[in-house]
């Protein structure tokens, strides 16, 4: 038996994972993946066996599991990238992903020397057997010109092993989009060179996580702090003994531009309300870290009114930014999203009633209906 699939036995065993047959099936195919690229390689005929020289490895056929959300698809890839026995692999966030690709390509075009996706793909693939990715999703025409000529040289010319996740079946991938004809061949590439497997069984584990806590605390203070800390655990599955050495890092915004993480882990991210909406911020940061987290924790957000009239403009286009991709919002907050904007002395109407839009949208992200969608889902 595989390591993989002993280990995900395991898990069903002791109760943390309930039985599911197509959870089963991907694991199986994960595992026997495994042995494909762990596999050594074959002497290359007679003349190869003599002087021991080794054949290439071929290329195995990677693997797409799409399903609801929490289904069980990143458990999974961990699964499957931890006990896989080959140093030549990588497993990145497909956003993280491409704007490391759109960096590496406005290089590339610096240099002035014809087509830059072939030396971008052969750079990226250098030292590689297996990329996975989790999440994968398309939500610009930016990023759909270029995937098809990207994985294309990546997977047949420089003979990478794709495993990705995603939300959705390979043929709705930016569905409705920009110049989607473009995209077209990537689809097709998926459908041709990646084993296509459904995850959509009856338990959704990151909604029973969320069920019994609440998503927005408050007043701010110690308890509203240790329980957003709780959910962070809960979500993560990081042993909160170790909470000193909870990872973080920094998430590109484009432009050479960073936005310093304070701690991040199985997609969900923790920030202060100071280091999102009291710095210079526009749509463009916040579109960039909705489409990287599935869910945000955001500490420390204050009344909000007149007398915050910057931090406010921009609470209410990072809140829209997580709303429209499906984001889950958990927040320590003064007061209740009802009570978050303060009119002042003043009687500021207009900015309450302009508020009142942001509001709505706070409440519904509470409610089940939108904790049971799916990260980007429209």
């Amino acid at each position: 038996m595989s390591r993989l699939v002993a280990r995900y036995q395991e898990l069903v065993a002791a109760g943390e994972l309930r039985p599911d047959p197509e959870q089963a099936a991907a694991a199986a195919r994960l595992a026997a993946l495994q042995d494909e690229l762990e596999a050594p390689p074959a002497s290359s005929g007679l003349i190869g066996r003599l002087i021991g020289r080794k054949a290439a490895a071929p290329r195995p056929r990677g693997i797409y599991m799409w399903g609801g959300v929490g289904r069980g698809k990143s458990m999974l890839m961990d699964l499957f990238h931890d006990t896989l026995a080959i140093p030549e692999k990588r497993r990145v966030h497909f956003h993280a992903f491409m704007l490391e690709v759109h960096a590496a390509l406005r290089e590339e075009r610096r240099k002035e020397s014809g087509d830059p996706i072939p030396p971008v793909a052969a750079a990226l693939s250098r030292g590689l057997r297996v990329l996975a990715f989790d999440e994968m999703v398309v939500n610009n025409s930016a990023d759909a010109m270029i995937m098809s000529r990207l994985f294309t040289a990546m997977i047949l010319n420089e003979g990478v092993t794709v495993v990705t996740t995603s939300n959705r079946a390979p043929g709705q991938l930016y569905k409705d989009g920009l110049n989607r004809e473009h995209f077209l061949p990537f689809i097709a590439l998926i459908e041709r060179e990646l084993d296509v497997l459904t995850l959509n069984g009856p338990t959704d584990y990151r909604l029973d996580r969320l069920t019994g806590i609440d998503t927005w605390y408050c007043p701010l203070g110690d308890e509203a702090t240790a329980k957003a800390r709780e959910a962070f655990f809960r979500l993560t599955d990081y042993p909160p003994e170790d909470s000193a050495h909870v990872p973080g890092g920094e998430l590109e915004l484009g432009g050479g531009r960073k936005l310093f993480v304070p701690k991040s882990f199985k997609g969900v991210a923790v920030f202060s309300f100071r280091r999102l909406c009291e710095e210079a911020r526009g749509a463009s940061d916040y579109l960039a870290l909705a489409q990287t987290y599935h869910t945000v924790i955001i500490m420390g957000i204050p009344r909000l009114g007149p007398d915050r009239r910057n931090e406010t403009a921009r609470f209410k286009t990072l809140v829209d930014a997580l709303y429209e991709n499906k984001v889950k919002l958990i927040a320590a907050a003064q007061t209740r999203p009802e009570d978050l904007y303060d009119p002042g002395p003043g009687g500021d109407e207009d900015g309450r009633f302009e508020f009142d839009r942001t509001v709505s949208r706070l409440m519904e992200m509470q409610s089940r209906d939108y904790l049971a969608l799916g990260h980007g889902e429209d």
